[in-house]
């Protein structure tokens, strides 16, 4: 559903040749443009071939069947594990290979090469000086392959670890689309989001680590016989520490692991949570409901932060132990040597066993054990997908010819034989009851029935998404649908109605013109190329519900199954779509229109009523409405349509007018659009070529999609986020003592390395002095003379002495500096998410509008996850390396303080790398986060329209679509790991060129160094290589993570929606009468939109029933936002004569009762749904759902303790208005306003709430926004908008939005709307007086009957409140 093409911008690592590929020269070209300007969304490469989407999903999808197929034959468990190994095994062969070679082969040559080195720099040695250079060749050479190896690996693991990733997104999604319901209902899109976003990028981490677990006890065998061989049993004890850290850190590993899967939930959990929260936010904001949300989630992110710290404590244990656990290895070598066999401490064997000891460290207790706990919580995240895979799927029933013997007869076109079905397989409830059926081609059938009798079942069931349970079912021919909730993506209308189909433009116009679209497409900014937001967030109820109409009449298929499509529009064009629609355009189609307005269904060559699931009767209009059946006595009461066509044109013809006089300046502003949809998100602006190729061939019809994109969070955020994200989580005290500790803890583990060199020294000087006579040594070396001369040798005792006590203090303050670290960390989550939560909550609902769900969650899932875990790891490690770096250099420059110049030089070399490679890799991470929003936009949508898009056959193209953006998420990625490994290889070719200068150097001028200092420098050279280029990694991977904290803390500077500078505090009663009063008052939607209600001036009297009619797009749902001051108000909104402007709009928003227009309900208890803040009794509870007669047979849906599903998706869309009727009961205030509350209900329960709201709210102030006119015909007055303005105006106050306008015939005064003005204010009785009134030919066009009726309900009332008329 995307807009823009792929443009093409070869990938040029496709091409490279094997020196470019083992040089990372292919990356030059990216360094180059990266440096020179601001990488944008048009430099992203296209992927590789083989890491394209849709390749590497098939490949897996595949697999995944055929193992799905064979265990189904062998009765076992499917296993996701198995079939990735099948799958991706090549890939991983190859980076085995490259492994083993390095670590068995260039890895345990490395300490061999170095002791026969230091072999030279004993005290009178007999090797030569030649064969010492040939020996640190082999050092220097072994360490250029190190170097050129692992950067290969590091490339490839991660590389195919983005391969493996993509392939679980793909086949995720691919699942996705062929949930059944049952699994649909089970699972909340956030949890999908969440196995999207946080448990398939374990595959990245995990490739680097996968060899590891083989290879490093492998080469731990080996080196413990080396050491074995070289120093006996003095070498096993020294290996035992070793062996005894890894049971316990694997142990730390499994727990990290357990803990992870706990995580896993609770982090589903808030982000389902908070995916509501956004989905509802408008509700919460007019219910003043954010506290008790607040509340909400800040329990389940304390929970979830429960976890994560013993997680954080868990690494911080681990971490302590990568730099204690060889310097105690070696400890305890020396200390047999010394104690036990009082054997000589040589430098060649100190720094061999040093050497050895750092192979173990880094394989055994990093890489090994890390190693552990990822691939621990790797299989916990395929555990996760795989029980996702396995979930029930939809099984397309509609085309099979469910064994009823014989081929249909191709006159029908559905046919039922006592079919039973449910929702779910198990379940005992029926959704059809035993129905028997037959549908002819060519008829129009209607159903009818009260709320929840199963008529949206009955359309489910004929698109297959029912369970069969018993009986059978034909359906013969395609199916298109439109459902009840319109389901509008991110995307343009036109894309919209045409979805996916061919676009023709002949057929395109008429659908536009029989569904009433065409004067909108006038309206909108760019016509049918605007772009509508998430969910359609610029629209109107109605207009949604008009492309929903059209999108199913366009699509040109055998039966249209329409489920009310009338209901959210108003009489004009109710009786528009009805006649030129569904009874002109689909004419001779087979069409099955579920609908409340009975009236409609004169034409129909059937009716069903349907009850509980069955059928309760049927026959003709006219057959129904003679039998004696209670629901049936509706049909009588419905309008004629023999009402002169003459109107109607003469209407049509005066609205043409008046639409163009409007349209002059077209400065036209409707409902929520024009310039409120320009910003609004196509989360999917940068994709390749889409669906609608046909779109683009049409020149003149190009969207700008530049402006649709999310924002980039650069410069936003001022400051070093670094530090920003240190004082979230602590005063500048606690930082300054993390950071102390962080040095103390490498002062300690420097100061044991330098004090073995120097006790080395000590004793091959002992060993010296005892074999040969001072004065021939002493020509030798000066130095030693010096030294042996004074007899200052320190004794061997207190060498150990200080050697433990250094050990045991390195211990302690590591541990504790890692420990404070993670804590401050934690500290700095909570808070963060806090603020980001709270600002966004608050935040005024423009940026709802212009930021689709997709987007805001991803800052709460992704970045929120990676603040969490990766962040203050890569803090961790990066500190830990970076210090562990210097160390290594102050104890090379001790030994020799000209190394500080070649130092200094690469170090140059090294600040100018990293700035040329932050420059690019921020830009790349940056777009990366951006392209990754649309994959979750893209996914929630289909999660909301699953049925409208399996019921259209669309899923190839969204499979597409989905795998675009997947490519484009890919594309950055890839971007992102080739960039920081080439960074990584010239790191280490620097590091390389160090040692190199360091080992020969030591040959050729330093004549008369001890083996002590020298093996000293040659190891902590030798160790920089990889320390280097993984620690300038990690603190480019710090910077790059920052990214998610200024994510965060963008959201954490959204303005506040705004707030009286001194709020009054009226009494707390107010308000007692419920008088409205609008002085001059405009309404905008941003400070720099156009006004959208003009200068309304209306005086709403106490307990005066008020009815808002007029037509879509007229301003009516803009007068709530108004009351509400969800929006900019100018001028002045009073309420029992206080200023609604000087009020906290909490305490506002409190007061007045609403009952939306889209009924929301959020997962967890009925009893929640009703009262939040548990202010009420369960018997006030209790009532409230008696009188609006919230009942099923089991009575089951209207206990309190009943849950309710993500959405409400349990209740029907007529129970959930009831649930909202009740919500407005309970908190009994004296303002209510109705926004065509009783849309989505049948007549009967429409009946049923009016009288409700006329016993319950008689003392109130009530305001009801009409489609159907009969609901305000008996309004104290009615007002009539037009674009906006006030039309006519004719007393509690309730102010009723409505389309239909029975609902408002008994207001005491009915308020016409247009244009966002006031046409018409007064008492409907008197507007109808006037035959020239917008409100008089309203009624006109509902039919001659209903007119009638209409008039006399108007005349009752008036009658009631004035005495009869004296003629």
């Amino acid at each position: 559903m995307d807009i823009t093409k792929e443009s093409y911008n070869p990938n040029p690592r496709e091409n490279a040749n094997p020196l470019s590929v083992l040089f990372f020269t292919y990356t030059l070209g990216m360094f180059k443009k990266g440096y020179s300007k601001t990488l944008e969304t048009e430099d992203l490469y296209n992927p590789l071939n083989s890491d394209r989407s849709q390749e590497l999903g098939d490949r897996l999808e595949l697999k995944w069947l055929r193992h799905l197929e064979k265990c189904k034959r062998l009765g076992k468990k499917p296993s996701l594990l198995k079939v990735l190994v099948a799958t991706f095994w090549p890939e991983y062969t190859y980076l085995g290979v490259i492994m083993t070679v390095m670590e068995i082969g260039f890895r345990l040559l490395q300490p061999f090469m170095l002791g026969k080195l230091l072999e030279y720099f004993k005290p009178n040695s007999d090797m030569t000086k030649n064969e010492a250079f040939y020996y640190a060749g082999a050092v220097v050479a072994l360490t250029a392959l190190s170097a050129l190896f692992i950067n290969q690996y590091i490339v490839e693991a991660f590389h195919y670890g983005m391969k493996v990733r993509a392939a679980c997104c793909a086949i995720i999604y691919r699942k996705a689309l062929k949930l059944s319901n049952t699994a649909l209902g089970q699972t909340a899109s956030g949890q999908v989001v969440n196995l999207l976003s946080n448990d398939v990028s374990r595959f990245d981490i995990v490739s680097i680590f996968i060899h590891h677990m083989w290879l490093a006890p492998t080469s731990a065998l080996i080196v413990t016989y080396l050491l074995w061989r070289e120093a006996g049993l003095a070498g096993i004890i020294g290996i035992i520490p070793v062996f005894l850290v890894v049971p316990l850190q694997s142990y730390t590993g499994k727990l990290s692991a357990k803990y992870r899967k706990q995580t896993a939930y609770k982090t589903d959990e808030r982000v389902r949570l908070m995916d509501e929260i956004i989905s509802g936010v408008q509700v919460i904001k007019m219910y003043a409901w954010e506290k008790p949300f607040a509340k909400l989630i800040k329990h389940a992110r304390r929970l979830e932060l429960r976890i994560i710290t013993k997680l954080s404590y868990v690494r911080a244990l681990f971490m302590t132990f990568n730099l204690f656990t060889t310097r105690v290895a070696l400890f305890c070598t020396l200390l047999t040597m010394t104690l036990l066999y009082n054997e000589p401490i040589t430098a060649a064997k100190v720094f061999v066993f040093m050497s050895y000891y750092n192979i173990i460290s880094q394989t055994m207790s990093s890489m090994f054990v890390r190693g552990i706990a990822e691939v621990a919580e790797l299989f916990v995240s395929i555990r996760r997908i795989q029980n996702f895979m396995l979930n029930d799927e939809f099984i397309d029933i509609t085309r099979i010819n469910n064994n009823l013997g014989s081929p249909p007869p191709n006159n029908i076109a559905i046919s039922m034989k006592n079919t039973t079905a449910s929702w779910s397989p198990g379940s005992s409830e029926h959704a059809l009851d035993n129905m028997t059926l037959t549908v002819e081609r060519g008829q129009t059938v209607g159903i009818i029935g009260p709320v929840g009798a199963g008529k949206s079942s009955f359309l489910h069931a004929v698109l297959g998404e029912l369970h069969l349970i018993s009986g059978d079912m034909m359906v013969n021919g395609s199916v298109s649908y439109a459902s009840q909730e319109p389901w509008v993506f991110a995307a343009t209308v036109r894309q919209n109605i045409v979805f996916g189909q061919d676009y023709n433009r002949h057929r395109y116009n008429d659908v536009v013109k029989v569904c009433a679209l065409d004067k909108d497409f006038k309206q909108f900014p760019h016509g049918d190329m605007t772009i509508v937001g998430d969910r359609g967030a610029s629209l109107s109820g109605g207009q949604k519900a008009r492309i929903n109409l059209a999108r199913a009449v366009y699509r040109n298929a055998d039966i249209y199954l329409l489920d009310d499509p009338l209901s959210a529009v108003d009489v004009h064009v109710s009786k528009h779509l009805y006649e030129q629609c569904i009874n002109g355009y689909l004419k001779h189609k087979t069409t099955i229109l579920v609908t409340h307005q009975v009236h409609h269904l004169k034409n129909a060559n059937n009716v069903l009523i349907l009850d509980n699931g069955s059928i309760g009767a049927q026959g003709t209009f006219y057959e129904l409405a003679n039998s004696d059946i209670h629901y049936a006595q509706l049909l009588n009461k419905e309008p004629d349509s023999d009402q002169s066509p003459q109107i109607i044109e003469e209407e049509l013809e005066k609205e043409k007018d008046r639409e163009k006089d409007k349209f002059g300046g077209s400065n036209r502003n409707l409902r929520k659009m024009s310039t409120r949809s320009k910003t609004l998100s196509i989360s999917s602006a940068t994709s390749e070529s889409s669906i609608v190729e046909s779109i683009m061939l049409e020149e003149q019809d190009k969207v700008d999609t530049k402006e649709y994109q999310e924002d980039s969070s650069r410069g936003k955020v001022k400051g070093s986020l670094f530090l920003q994200y240190m004082l979230a989580g602590g005063n500048i005290f606690v930082v300054i003592i993390v950071f102390s500790l962080y040095a103390l803890a490498q002062a300690a583990a420097s100061g044991v390395d330098y004090f073995v060199g120097y006790w080395t020294n000590l004793e091959e000087l002992r060993n010296a002095q005892t074999v040969m006579n001072l004065t021939e040594f002493a020509n030798g070396n000066e130095t030693v003379a010096a030294i042996v001369a004074r007899k200052e040798l320190m004794p061997t005792e207190v060498c150990i002495y200080i050697y433990s006590g250094l050990i045991v203090s390195l211990f302690v303050i590591a541990l504790t500096r890692s420990m404070l670290f993670y804590k401050v960390a934690m500290i700095a989550s909570e808070n963060l998410h806090n603020n980001m939560f709270m600002n966004v909550i608050y935040t005024s609902m423009r940026f709802f509008d212009l930021n689709p769900s997709g987007r805001i969650l991803n800052r709460f899932s992704k970045d929120m996850g990676a603040v969490d875990e990766l962040l203050p790891k890569a803090i961790l490690d990066a500190g830990q390396i970076i210090l562990l770096m210097l160390g290594s250099l102050i104890l090379v420059a001790v030994i020799n303080y000209m190394f500080l110049i070649p130092v200094a030089v690469i170090a140059c070399v090294f600040l100018f790398l990293r700035v040329v490679f932050l420059r690019s890799s921020k830009n790349i991470k940056r777009l990366e986060g951006m392209m990754r929003s649309p994959v979750f936009t893209h996914l929630n949508a289909t999660l909301q329209g699953l049925t409208t898009i399996r019921a259209y056959g669309a899923q190839e193209i969204l499979k597409m679509e989905f795998d675009k953006h997947q490519d484009l998420h890919t594309s950055a990625w890839y971007m992102y790991i080739t960039a920081s490994s080439a960074f990584g290889f010239y790191l280490d070719l620097l590091c390389f060129m160090f040692t190199a200068l360091v080992t020969f150097s030591f040959l050729t001028f330093a004549d008369g160094l001890l083996g002590g200092e020298v093996g000293l420098a040659i190891t902590q050279s030798t160790a920089l290589t990889g320390l280097v280029q993984w620690g300038m990694r990690q603190s480019a991977e710090v910077a790059n993570q920052l990214m998610s904290v200024e994510r965060l803390l963008e959201y954490s500077i959204l303005p506040e929606e705004k707030q009286p500078l001194t709020p009054k505090n009226p009494p707390k009663e107010w308000p007692q009468n419920g008088r409205v009063l609008f002085r001059k008052m405009g309404l905008r939607y941003s400070e720099d939109t156009p006004l959208v209600l003009k200068n309304l001036n209306i005086s709403i009297e106490p307990k005066e029933k008020v009815g808002i009619v007029g037509r879509t797009g007229a301003g009516k749902s803009s007068l709530i936002a108004a009351l509400f001051r969800l929006a900019i108000v100018e001028g002045d909104i009073d309420i029992d004569g206080i200023d609604t402007s000087e009020l906290t709009l909490q305490l506002l928003r409190s007061k007045i009762s609403i009952i939306p227009q889209d009924p929301v309900l959020f997962s967890g208890t009925l009893r929640y749904n009703l009262d939040p803040f548990d202010e009420y009794t369960d018997a006030q509870l209790y009532r409230a759902l008696d009188e609006v007669e919230l009942k099923d047979p089991a009575n089951i849906i209207n206990k309190l303790e009943n849950r309710v599903m993500d959405r409400g998706k349990n209740y029907s869309v007529g129970q959930r208005q009831l649930i909202c009727l009740a919500r407005a009961i309970i908190r009994n205030n004296k303002v209510l306003m109705l926004d065509e509350a009783t849309a989505n209900v049948d007549p009967q329960t429409d009946a049923l709430i009016q009288k409700t709201i006329r016993q319950k709210f008689a003392d109130c102030t009530v305001l009801t926004v009409a489609h159907r006119l009969n609901t305000i015909m008996d309004s104290d007055k009615v007002l009539v908008m037009d674009g906006g303005t006030m039309v006519e105006f004719a007393d509690c106050t309730v102010l009723t939005v409505a389309h239909r306008l029975n609902t408002i015939m008994d207001s005491d005064k009915v308020l016409v709307m247009d244009g966002g003005t006031m046409v018409e204010f007064d008492h409907p009785h008197n507007l109808l007086q006037d035959t020239n009134s917008r409100f008089f030919r309203m009624i006109a066009e509902t039919g001659k009957n209903e007119k009638q009726q209409l008039e006399n309900i108007a005349r009752h009332s008036f009658e009631l409140m004035f005495g009869p008329k004296k003629i």
